[in-house]
């Protein structure tokens, strides 16, 4: 089975994509989500986040999300710090996940793929890429940030020109393109791709 990272800026529309792989019947792992989950459910990641961020990290056993984001994007030593605790447990979250999955291939979706050890673990990259203006006026709709904390967030992740030059395909979503046909295009090339490695 294929392990396929799908990864892009903030704002780009990951997860508008992501939902199109799953209707046509491709599992997909949402990372930033099982991060969560993970946060709150996992006592050993708990323990770390209080050990490091102290007590006020949750709130009636609850991950205080405001509170650990005030935090980790005014200082990119605790952004690292917190990606270090968190990303070794997700990966092994979704290795276990892959374990129960039975299609042609997975799809991991996640903000850091290149910037972790996840990378790794994936035979291919699915690039989503928007134009800087648009990813900004998303963020700020969905998260009811100010274009500032936007620009702030961005600035702490990879060059979105040097991580598409990474990926194997890349899809546009520019409110202008049509993202199912470059879906469907994208599915039909990496189905191919699993038939010549057979």
């Amino acid at each position: 089975m294929l392990k396929i990272g799908l990864t892009g800026g903030i704002g780009s529309g990951k997860t508008t994509v992501a939902k199109v792989f799953e209707t046509l019947g491709i599992p997909v792992y949402y990372a930033d989500d099982a991060t969560k989950r993970l946060m709150n459910s996992n006592n050993a990641l708990k323990a770390l986040v209080i050990k490091h961020f102290g007590e006020a990290s949750y709130k009636n056993e609850e991950l205080d999300r405001k509170y650990i984001a005030d935090i980790v994007f005014n200082d990119k030593e605790k952004l690292a710090l917190l990606n270090s605790i968190t990303h070794p447990a997700t990966i092994e979250d979704a290795n276990e996940w892959v374990q129960q999955q039975s299609s042609p291939y997975i799809i991991k979706e996640a903000a850091l793929l290149f910037e972790t050890e996840a990378a790794k673990h994936l035979d291919y990259f699915i690039g989503v890429s928007a134009p800087l203006e648009t990813r900004i006026k998303r963020v700020m709709k969905r998260d009811g940030l100010s274009e500032a904390e936007v620009m702030k967030r961005i600035s702490r992740q990879m060059n979105e020109e040097e991580k598409m030059k990474r990926c194997d395909f890349i899809i546009t979503n520019n409110d202008e393109e049509m993202v199912i046909p470059q879906v469907l295009s994208t599915h039909e090339k990496i189905l191919s791709r699993i038939k010549k490695e057979k």
